[in-house]
């Protein structure tokens, strides 16, 4: 037993020294993710700039009845926010829901230095990429001062920070799923971004106003795994259903022995009554 005890041990100890020599984020990474919040409330009175330089709120995309998609970047990345608005595209364009009649999106720059002009040049490159004509009224890029910008990533939990040594940005890869009057319903993180996913997503944040009944009745039979980062069908259904099954079944055959002992028992009555 003593080798199988010392085997044990070391099994118990190496995960715990695997934790303990775990390196520390570079400091470029400190700080920086998503605080989920699910259900807030984005500040929709908070005021910015669109790509034609008009002065608009956050609440006027939101009375549509539709649900909206909101990407928190900035139009001078380099890298990261790009490879996160073609993801984007590449999986709308996969969609059979249309920007502008199903969605709206909104790309935000997080960026206060950065002005309409170069907003206006961002939606014409990522247009060209999006293959539907409808999308130019739907998707829009926002511009707005430093105060702005803070209320919509705090309401949102986007943490991110300037890296003077890089001069750029660093900052979480991320799309944020919002309901039809501004509310937080689905993030979903990465640059690739599977389609279904984010049609359930949709339909998710539309409340049932958008999608079709397939949609809708898929959603009651998946649920949204976290950390594959997509729909899977509920085990846990699964699970409580068997449960059910299983207990009716006992149930079932309880009540058919209950019943069976109740008869040879009062057969074994009347054969003694017949006897005396």
């Amino acid at each position: 037993m003593k080798p199988f005890l010392v085997i044990l041990c070391l099994l118990l100890i190496s995960p715990l020294a695997r934790a303990d020599r775990t390196e520390a984020a570079p400091d470029a990474l400190q700080g920086i993710g998503i605080d989920e919040k699910g259900g807030s409330m984005l500040p929709l009175d908070a005021v910015f700039k669109d790509e034609n330089g008009k002065v608009v709120t956050l609440a006027d995309y939101f009375h549509h009845d539709r649900p909206v998609i909101l990407q928190l970047s900035y139009f001078g990345c380099p890298m990261l926010c790009g490879l996160v608005s073609n993801g984007m595209v590449d999986s709308l364009n996969e969609l059979k829901l249309e920007m502008g009649k199903d969605y709206d999106v909104i790309d935000l720059s997080f960026d206060p230095s950065e002005n309409s002009t170069l907003a206006n040049l961002k939606k014409q490159s990522f247009l060209a990429a999006y293959n539907r004509p409808n999308g130019a009224a739907s998707w829009h890029f926002l511009t707005g001062t430093q105060a702005s910008i803070d209320r919509v990533t705090q309401a949102v939990g986007f943490q991110y920070k300037w890296i003077e040594a890089k001069h750029q940005f660093s900052h979480p890869a991320a799309l944020i799923l919002l309901t039809p009057d501004g509310k937080i319903s689905r993030y979903l993180y990465g640059v690739k971004f599977d389609s279904r996913t984010l049609r359930l997503s949709l339909v998710e944040a539309s409340e049932g106003k958008i999608g079709t009944t397939t949609d809708r009745i898929i959603l009651t039979c998946f649920h949204y795994d976290s950390f594959a980062g997509k729909y899977d069908f509920a085990a846990y259904t699964i699970m409580r259903i068997g449960g059910v099954i299983t207990v009716l079944a006992l149930t079932a055959v309880i009540s058919g022995w209950l019943i069976k002992e109740r008869r040879h028992h009062r057969l074994e009555q009347a054969n003694g009554t017949d006897l005396s």
